[in-house]
């Protein structure tokens, strides 16, 4: 029978494992494209495209040149790349600046160029680029409205590109005839490529009847600006059979079911039965919180982790619905919602963080639980369900020293979730 003397340390071991299986250097190297003729133009966006881009520099021995950009903090040093920073999760100018300079990269290029898109989760809101007569200001409205609606990532992003001008496969149209080979590491439940940072150089199927379908399903209170912009049935984005598209390449170099397979590889090798649920859970995180207390609580009544240990495994992309105003992200609440149904259970740890090391507003990636965190907060006179009405979650982990801090992790492949489940805790 394993000893885990350390729950939180192991859980913590796992985390970095399914991070390290999603790192630039280990995911990139498999997937270069052949040298062209001509020119090799890098481009990218999201939270990891820093580390991207310096590792594809590395690999890549012969000359290049090109642009990416990422979060505030999130820079790290290119020998032949310039790397922008601006602001996540809402847009603001240095954003829309770096999307400008991103398209003229790619202007005026030749047939026997190569454009390389280093794209990861993210860089919707590092690349805002007001399509028609809309402002920023426009397009931050949409952001902060789809934000807080509790809307899944892929009904945000298929609104998204159509108020953009470089979403939805524009950044490649303007590409052409260059050929584009898109490098993706996927935050997206299912992982289809189009999705991650609203796609700049990867079409879809989305239309705007299908962007107006989400803003009524959702009750989305958006510009007029916008919603007429939408309405005219104007300049919508590309779609797949554009003869543009045709040289094109899409490879998917990491996603969340990669990374959960390299955490329960870990964890399996270390003696515990693990089960991986899903790498593509959506949902409220507070409910996906109590579906997970409900699998445990079933797994514990049928004995089935009576002897030895078990973990549970989860990845995917939770939403929050915000009604209050407190501090916290997806991952936070999906736990503190966790923690309240299992509450003075024994032998029951668990840790959710995001990996890409930043969980919603904060410098966390998550949090840790078990069986005691309501009982701590309560003996500090705080009520975890208070905490949890007003998605506050940061303040309540924050309260009984139980957040999870990496500081960025140059990457991100989503929600990450570890349940551990040892008689001997």
């Amino acid at each position: 029978m394993p000893d885990i003397a350390d729950p939180r340390a192991f859980l913590e071991k796992l985390f970095y494992a399914a991070v390290t299986a999603a790192d630039p250097d280990k995911a990139l190297a498999a997937h270069l494209p052949e040298k062209p003729k001509g020119r090799t133009v890098v481009i990218g966006a999201g939270k990891g495209a820093a580390q991207m881009a310096r590792t594809f520099e590395r690999l890549w021995d012969a000359p290049l040149s090109g642009v990416v950009v990422t979060r505030y903090g999130y820079a790290v040093p290119c020998e032949r790349i310039e790397v922008l920073e601006a602001a996540h999760p809402v847009p603001d100018e240095s954003g829309r600046l770096a999307a400008e300079r991103l398209m003229a990269a790619v202007s005026g290029l030749s047939e026997d160029d190569l454009v390389v898109a280093l794209i990861c989760g993210g860089g919707s809101a590092l690349l805002p680029a007001p399509a028609g007569d809309l402002t920023l200001a426009d397009e931050i409205a949409v952001n902060r409205a789809l934000l807080a609606s509790g809307a899944p990532i892929s009904a945000m992003n298929a609104v998204r590109k159509q108020v953009s001008r470089i979403k939805g496969g524009r950044l490649a149209a303007l590409a052409h005839p260059a050929k584009v080979v898109s490098l993706v590491v996927s935050d997206i439940p299912g992982d289809n490529p189009a999705l991650v940072a609203s796609g700049p150089t990867i079409a879809d199927e989305t239309t705007r009847a299908n962007a107006l379908a989400i803003i009524e399903h959702y009750g989305l209170d958006l510009p007029d600006a916008v919603m007429r912009h939408l309405g005219d049935g104007r300049d919508e984005p590309p779609l797949p059979p554009d003869p543009r598209f045709a040289r094109n390449e899409v490879k998917l170099v990491a996603s969340a079911a990669i990374a959960l397979d390299a955490a329960a590889d870990v964890a399996r090798k270390a003696g515990v039965e693990t089960i991986v649920l899903s790498d593509a859970i959506e949902g409220e995180a507070s409910e996906v919180g109590r579906q997970h207390a409900a699998i445990v609580a079933k797994i514990l009544q049928r004995g089935l982790a009576s002897q030895e240990p078990m973990l549970l495994l989860s990845g995917g992309e939770t939403t929050v619905t915000i009604k209050g105003k407190g501090k916290g992200g997806r991952n936070s609440e999906f736990l503190l919602s966790f923690a309240c149904a299992i509450s003075g259970q024994n032998g029951i740890s668990a840790l959710a963080a995001d990996t890409d090391g930043i969980d919603g507003s904060e410098d966390n990636a998550g949090a840790f639980a078990d069986g005691t965190t309501v009982s701590r907060l309560a003996a500090r006179e705080k009520d975890a369900a208070e905490f949890l009405e007003r998605n506050d979650s940061w303040s309540a982990f924050a309260a009984v020293d139980d957040l999870f801090v990496t500081g960025p992790t140059g990457t991100n492949v989503n929600d990450f979730r570890a349940i551990l489940l040892d008689p001997l805790d």
